[in-house]
Formats: C-alpha cells, structure tokens, sequence
C-alpha cells in the first residue's frame, strides 16, 4: 500500500498540474490575444469622431428617454483641454481631486491620490473619470426624466449655479441650483466622506401653480473597456444588488455587448461598474422602486452603461420633495467597501475586532451587501477571512510580504493534527517496508492474498494507508484562496516584501535569462523566471528528496520532473503566492523531519541527494 499512498500524491499533483497548465497554455494565450485585439481596437477608435447619441430608457418604465450627451469623442482633444472647455467645482479630499462639471452635475473628472500607475513614486496617480468628450471618457451622471407639467429637468447639458460653497472636500459640501420656466427649483447638495462615496441630495421645490412629476435617473457611463485583459478568476464588468434582498447580478462586457440585460424591477440595492481594482457604483433612492439594465450602444460613440430610473414622484404646488442618492467612485479597499455595507454579523464583527477596528471607522451607508463590489468568488467564505488573517498580521508587522508569512504559520499549526497523521502514517510505512517486501516474496503473483495480508498489517500495526491524501486535499484550498486574495485585492497592489520584491501581486521581475538584471536584454515571456521561482522549485524538489525514491520508472520520472515543472510555470505567477509555496514547502519538510525522527523512521533526504551523484554500478551482460 506504499505504493497506492504514492498513488494518491501523484493524482493530487496532477490535478494541480493540470490546472497550472491550463493557466499556463491555455489562459495565457488567451489573455495575451484579447490584449492585441483590445490594443488594436482602442488605436482605430482613436482615429475615428464618434459622438455619443441618446439612449432608450430601461423597460417598464415611464415615457420618455434617458438623457444622452451631445459631446464629441475626438482623438484631439485631450483630457485638460475637454476639462478647461466647461465651469467646475474642485474636489479635493484627502482620497480624491478632480471636479465636477457643471454642465450636467456630472462626476467626469476624478483622480485617486493614494494610487499610482506603478511602482515607481514619482508615476502619475490613477485616473478613474474622464470627460465625455475625450476618447476615454468615463463619467457617472444623475438628472430627470420630465413628467406632466414639469417643463425642463436637469439632464446631461443643463447649467447648474453654484449657489453655496466654491471646493468640495471633506467638511465642506457645495450646493447647486437650477430653476426651470415652470417654477421648479432643484437643489443639489454634494458631499464627500474621506474615502470614495459621495452624497447627492436633491430638494426640489415647485413655485408653479400645478402639480408637476419627475422620474430621477442615473447612470455610469464609459468608453472602453479596462486596459488589460480579464482573467477568469476575476469579474471585470457589470454587477449590482438588484433589490435590498436581491442576490448578486454580474454581467461581462462581452455579454453586454451581445445583448442589453434589463433587470428586475425592484426597491432598494445598488448598480455599477467594476474593474479588477476600481469601480464606479450607485445606490439609487432606496425607498422608491427603479428600473436598471446593463448595455453596450453602438449608435455614434461606442459605450457601455450601467443605468437605472426610479418610478415617477409627484410634487404639489408649494411643496418639496427630497430624495438621496449615492455615488461610489474609486478603489475597492476592503475595510471601506466593507464599512459601507455595515457588515454588522458575527463573522464581519469578528474581523473587525480581529483588524482592530469596527464599523466606526468607516462612515456607514448601510448599502445592501456592498461588500460584494469585491470578487471574493464562490468560496468567500473562505477567501475573505484569509485576507482578513493577512490584514490583521499586516496591521501587526507593517508588511504584507511577511504576512503571508506568518498566515502560512497558521495555516500549518490549523492543518498540524492533519499533517501529523500523514507523516506519522509515512513513518510507520516505512518502518513496514521490510514486511511488505517479506509478504510480497511469500505470496508472489497472488494480489488477492498479497492485498488481504497486507490489510492484515495495516490493522495489526494501527497505520492507515490513505492517512497522507487528506491534509494535501486540504491545502488545495488553502492555496487557492491565497491565490484569489493576491489577485483580486487591491491591498495587495503594489505591496512591497523585501529586496527587489516591490509588487507581491505581480510576478517576481528578475529573470535567469538576463543573469537576474545583469545584462541588458529581457527574455520571452514563457521563460521567465526569477529568484522566488527558482528558491520554491528547490523547496519543492528538497521536500519530494524527503521520501524514497519510487521504485516504478514512470513514478521516479514525474517525481524528478515535478519541481522543475512547477517552477517553470510558478514563473508568471505573483510573487506573494510563490513566496507563499516557497516558505509552506520549507515548514513542511520541518515538519515532517521531526515527526518522522520522533516515529523512529529513517529521513531519506540526505541519502537521496547522494544517491543522486553516486555513479551507478554498470550493467552487466
């Protein structure tokens, strides 16, 4: 049964390895195309005048259509000139600069301070919103739809006063007014937390001598799609809660692109946009019930959007109505996204005490399940509290690098009765092998007899054959989920360790075949392969020299070939996550040398590595 325990570890490792290589032949491939073909596209549309036209309301819902922009998308004009063109109102918060656009009210100009485009401390920082008039544009905008006796609504041109305040921040909220030939006024109060939510509060007023109806709207508005291709471990698209009960809806672009997805209609809950580290999101008026789609127009400017409109209020002459919708625009940190939603269950309370924090110190929303506007995957239960482990030690250390670290401790002392089992298990098979090879030389070519009289054994001796299969069936997870967490949180980003580790999200940038920087040429992408890569194969290959060697050839060959395998395809991986199999490899063969010392087992290492370079006697004739 030595060789059935092999057995399972060579099936787990190439399950393992069959989804290494689909990443690795498969994916990558992929992913490089969509880029090319993405690259290719966004050059032709910078070539090309296109203009943005209006767009259909959402199904269900009342006469009339969602407000389109007039702008033109040109490859001339650039980003400052389309900004210089219109008045605006600075935002400036300890997150955030940009404007707003008072043509419109519209959020078309926003940068993330706290973010830059890569490593390097002096790159620009991160540009979220773009005008509507630049071949990038990207902008969320909130107006009306006209009803009965309501003459002009707010829309996507319409000239805004600046009635109170001259600079969004922080502390300080701007106020802005409009007043249209039928006697309603529309006041729009815009505020900002510290973080990435703005507050939009309208107060509409009717000084007309008839009741006059209105149906709020807003939408998300972009362009092009993110830059670098999706990956399918990652949603880049659309997504929202439809309903404040409502299930998470997802939407890829390409899907859109094919056919417009119309919601539900519902109340409460939230739409938006998301990218792999950014997002765009709004949280209608939750007391009034809205319809929403996700589409892709091809008619003049190409687009995608997010869009929805709330059911028709009325407002009697003399009176005033309120309504309050949120805007969401900037980086999917987990502790602010997590605040929004007001996470105030056991689990969410039990990592907020964990971090050292609680709902407190973010300023709640309450936003139904706005925690989902990160991709945690189906296995959030558990992703979300390994990143909540990695947090909390960062809190502790300061690095993110040896966070995972020390969440690997944990992970091994969780998994430590498991782990003990299997390697107990191994030690006494060996310890057996001398009676397995009796019992083989009594009974020959009878499997039957050899099988029952090794069972026999087994059960006399207290060992379990598959004893070592289910703590590596285990850790698969483990492995996983660290994975996901690497990839999708923004936290990660940019994340030094140590050395030459400035990105624990991306893959390790030495390389051999330049001799690790050394001279002044980079090699192809398949044979990339950096210190951290090559530091886990040796782990791995150590590990593996902890146990005999397979007396099958085919067995003794996948063995030998297995760590270079890995390494090699561990290459493009981020550097956290090799880091991570490196160091996991390193206790592993720890642990399994003082078990195996304590069960009297011989450790096969050292006589392994000799053997390797011991000449082998010739073969005789």
């Amino acid at each position: 049964m030595m060789q059935n325990n092999r057995n399972y570890f060579i099936a787990i490792a190439l399950s393992v390895l069959i989804v290494l290589g689909w990443q690795y032949f498969i994916m990558g491939p992929r992913i490089e195309a969509q880029r090319v073909a993405e690259e290719a596209r966004l050059a032709q549309q910078a070539q090309t005048t296109q203009a943005q036209t209006d767009t259909g309301a959402p199904a269900g819902s009342v006469s009339g259509n969602l407000p389109g922009s007039s702008a033109q998308a040109t490859a001339e004009t650039n980003r400052e000139e389309a900004i210089g063109k219109s008045e605006r109102v600075a935002i400036d918060t300890p997150a955030l600069a940009g404007s707003i656009n008072l043509s419109g009210a519209r959020f078309d100009d926003l940068k993330l301070k706290e973010y830059r485009e890569t490593v390097d401390p002096t790159s620009p920082i991160i540009t979220l919103f773009n005008p509507a008039d630049t071949k990038d544009g990207y902008f969320t905008e909130l107006g009306y739809i006209a009803g009965e006796n309501a003459g002009a609504v707010p829309g996507p041109s319409t000239p805004w006063t600046l009635a109170e305040g001259d600079k969004l921040t922080q502390a300080t909220p701007v106020t802005l007014s409009f007043t249209n030939e039928t006697g309603l006024t529309f006041l729009r109060k815009i505020s900002v937390d510290e973080h990435y939510m703005f507050t939009v509060e309208d107060t509409i007023k009717n000084a007309g001598i008839a009741a006059a109806s209105v149906a709020p709207y807003g939408r998300i508005t972009r362009y092009n799609k993110p830059t670098t291709a999706s990956v399918y471990v990652l949603h880049e698209g659309f997504l929202g809660i439809i309903g404040a009960t409502g299930s998470l809806t997802e939407q890829k672009y390409g899907d859109v692109e094919e056919e417009a997805v119309t919601n539900e209609k519902a109340t409460g809950g939230w739409i938006g946009v998301t990218d792999k580290y950014w997002a765009a999101a709004l949280v209608p008026p939750q007391s009034i019930a809205y319809d929403s789609r996700f589409s892709h127009f091809t008619d003049g400017q190409p687009r995608y959007q997010a869009d929805f409109k709330n059911d028709a209020v009325a407002v009697a002459p003399g009176q005033e109505t309120s309504l309050k919708t949120l805007v969401f625009a900037g980086a999917k940190e987990v502790r602010v996204v997590n605040g929004y939603a007001l996470d105030d269950s056991w689990f969410g309370t039990l990592f907020a005490s964990l971090r050292g924090g609680n709902a407190a110190d973010v300023q709640s929303y309450e936003v139904p399940r706005f925690d989902l506007l990160i991709d945690w995957g189906w296995f959030w239960f558990f992703t979300k509290p390994m990143f909540q482990l990695m947090d909390f030690f960062f809190r502790l250390v300061g690095n993110f690098g040896v966070a995972i670290l020390l969440t690997t401790i944990v992970v091994k002392a969780i998994f430590f009765p498991l782990a003990s089992k299997q390697y107990a298990s191994m030690a006494n098979m060996k310890r057996m092998q001398p009676k397995m090879e009796e019992l083989k030389a009594k009974h020959g070519d009878d499997k039957m007899a050899l099988q029952q009289a090794m069972m026999q054994l087994y059960k006399e001796e207290k060992i379990n054959p598959v004893a070592g299969c289910w703590p590596v069936l285990l850790q698969i997870p483990v492995f996983f989920a660290l994975y996901k967490v690497i990839y999708v949180t923004i936290e990660m980003r940019h994340a030094p360790f140590f050395g030459w580790i400035q990105d624990l999200s991306a893959p390790d940038p030495t390389t051999f075949i330049n001799l690790f920087g050394l001279l002044p040429f980079e090699g192809p992408t398949f044979l990339h392969l950096g210190v951290w890569p090559i530091i886990m194969g040796i782990t791995m290959w150590l590990q593996m020299r902890m146990n005999p060697t397979p007396p099958d050839p085919t067995q003794a060959m996948l063995f030998n070939w297995m760590p270079l395998i890995f390494t090699f395809m561990l290459g493009t991986f981020p550097a956290g996550l090799v880091i991570y199999w490196a160091w996991n490899n390193t206790l592993s063969i720890a642990q399994q040398s003082i078990i195996m010392k304590r069960q009297g087992a011989k450790i096969e290492l050292f006589d392994n590595i000799k053997g390797m370079f011991r000449r082998k006697p010739a073969k005789t004739k």
